[in-house]
């Protein structure tokens, strides 16, 4: 597999432990054992495949190490902690993590995670031709999202999405005017339920919404459809 994987964990003997059945699970692994010295390995050496980020770290937190991650990088990102409560779970993905997995874990469970993030990152939508869509053509706010090439651009400037991000608005603009239910959007982005709930779509619809709405707090793109779930409405 040679797939590049970095540990951020300040506990030893679990940072080594899960190093050895990462490996064991075929990925090339480096550690961390602080939030500083994950960003400066990424800064120095680039960011690896995927990151496996705990919330319990020494100095800068998780949380604190993700936001600066996202700031430059959108590599894909678990957090895998013993914190488990909503509040915990819901900050760890709105400062920009993908997935959530909480210890103890097994390790199958969490290298299928990890496989079904690195095919997310991989492929964009499925779309038949490769025609830019428009998501709003208002003169100061053009927003054209480009499948094929991963893109996203405001205004003739590039938009920073994470993968996740990318995918579920590509996923969204696909059925322009239609409802998509959470679990629908669970299926398809996520490849499976997220403990068996839907704030993982709340999080990263919220998220999306602060990067492409004219008004985040009256979103007109992605509009929430009670009861149902979110629709894309172009505005054009």
């Amino acid at each position: 597999m040679n797939t590049p994987l970095m540990i951020v964990e300040d506990d030893t003997r679990v940072r080594e432990s899960l190093r050895l059945a990462m490996e064991d699970e075929g990925y090339v692994v480096a550690e961390a054992e602080s939030g500083e010295r994950a960003l400066d390995q990424v800064h120095s050496r680039g960011a690896p495949a995927v990151m496996l980020v705990d919330l319990m770290l020494g100095g800068m937190d998780g949380f604190s190490c993700i936001r600066e991650l996202r700031r430059d990088h959108d590599v894909p990102i678990i957090v895998v902690s013993a914190r488990d409560d909503t509040h915990d779970v819901v900050a760890a993905l709105e400062a920009g993590a993908d997935d959530f997995v909480t210890k103890p874990f097994e390790v199958k469970e969490l290298s299928a995670r990890i496989r079904a993030l690195r095919r997310r990152s991989r492929h964009t939508v499925e779309r038949e031709g490769s025609t830019d869509i428009v998501l709003d053509a208002a003169a100061h706010h053009r927003l054209v999202l480009s499948p094929e090439r991963g893109a996203l651009r405001l205004d003739g400037d590039d938009v920073n999405l994470t993968v996740t991000e990318f995918r579920l608005l590509c996923e969204l603009a696909q059925h322009d005017g239609l409802v998509l239910s959470r679990q629908v959007l669970l299926d398809r982005i996520w490849d499976r339920g997220f403990f068996g709930d839907d704030r993982i779509v709340d999080v990263h619809v919220r998220r999306l919404r602060t990067k492409i709405e004219r008004d985040p707090a009256d979103p007109r793109l992605i509009v929430t459809v009670r009861g149902l779930g979110y629709r894309l409405d172009a505005q054009r």
